[in-house]
């Protein structure tokens, strides 16, 4: 697993944004500013449709004001179902979001988790960062179902008392 003060890596994505989806790299979307960067496992999965995504939508100001300028999710999922999951979530223009279809971000950050008993294959482990200027100066991995250490109320606690 990526660790704090770590470069992140350059790895061929998809950026989903109210712009559309283009080609780029893991680094050209990650590596300038304050990123608060999260992965869930899947979009419109419960847990990451219901608890995981909202959470940041409904801080985006917050997370805005406590000095992120940007705020990205990243799920193993092609193009087309990203972009609709976002415009369903309300999230398009607030969270860039990109597709990693291939799980080759998932893996070079060493976030890669096996989800193929239920079906799903190889996806994230629930998880977010704080990056400032594509270093890496946080890494929250959830150890149990559900949204804590990686849901917004946490990031936004971790940005008050590293990055304020």
């Amino acid at each position: 697993m990526i660790d704090r003060g770590s470069p992140v890596p350059s790895v061929g994505v998809k950026l989903v944004s109210a712009d559309g989806a283009t080609d780029t790299t893991s680094d050209a979307i990650l590596g300038t500013g304050l990123v608060a960067f999260f992965a869930v496992p899947g979009a419109f999965t419960p847990t990451c449709h219901v608890n995981h995504l909202p959470g940041f939508v409904a801080n985006e100001a917050k997370l805005r004001a406590a000095g992120v300028e940007r705020i990205v999710c990243a799920t193993v999922n092609d193009h087309h179902v990203v972009k609709a999951w976002a415009e369903v979530s309300g999230a398009l223009g607030k969270i860039d979001f990109i597709a990693d279809g291939n799980a080759e971000l998932a893996e070079a950050l060493g976030l890669m988790k096996d989800f193929s008993a239920s079906g799903m294959g190889l996806r994230y482990a629930r998880s977010a960062m704080l990056i400032r200027d594509g270093i890496v100066g946080a890494v929250f991995v959830e150890d149990a179902p559900g949204v804590n250490a990686s849901g917004a109320p946490a990031i936004l606690m971790a940005l008050e008392a590293a990055y304020n």
